[in-house]
């Protein structure tokens, strides 16, 4: 029976310049090697010319080694940096719109809301939109925490990422 190698999540910052079609030629050179992105979240630097790509993949070192390399050989990348090999701050968002039947379970997800340090960002008839950012343990304890009340729609980010100094 083979084993499997065994598969750690990278977090990988890519500074790019700001162009059409950098963002495809990027994530296809993750695809053309079988990996899956976890996230991707991509934005506007400091300078409006560049952007960064955070990109969260599951691989092994020799493979990842392998992709840096590529990625620096394509023309519009400007540098391209393994987070995971330092000290990093790392953050996501979610908005999560929860089920409430009854003004007795609103004032439970209120409440959740309230202990975790989310924000109820929109109040429907029938549900609460609640908010939060954090590192990925905290979005998930908030997910687990209002998932017995019946989540109807999920929407989170990737995680964005930059290193500490």
């Amino acid at each position: 029976m083979e084993k499997k190698k065994k598969m750690d999540k990278f977090v990988v910052s890519v500074l790019v310049e700001n162009k059409f079609g950098v963002l495809a030629r990027v994530a296809g050179l993750f695809s053309a090697r079988g990996f899956n992105i976890d996230s991707l979240a991509v934005g506007k630097t400091e300078d409006p010319e560049v952007s960064r790509m955070t990109i969260v993949v599951e691989a092994d070192e020799r493979i990842l080694e392998q992709v840096e390399k590529q990625l620096n050989k394509l023309i519009d990348v400007i540098r391209v940096q393994d987070l995971t090999k330092g000290d990093y701050v790392a953050r996501e968002l979610i908005l999560l719109k929860v089920r409430t039947s009854d003004a007795k379970v609103r004032e439970k997800v209120v409440r959740v809301a309230e202990t975790t340090g989310a924000e109820i960002v929109d109040v429907g008839k029938r549900s609460i939109t609640v908010e939060d950012t954090g590192d990925e343990h905290k979005i998930n304890a908030l997910m687990e925490l209002l998932r017995p009340y019946g989540i109807l729609e999920i929407v989170r980010t990737g995680k964005v990422a930059l290193p500490s100094e």
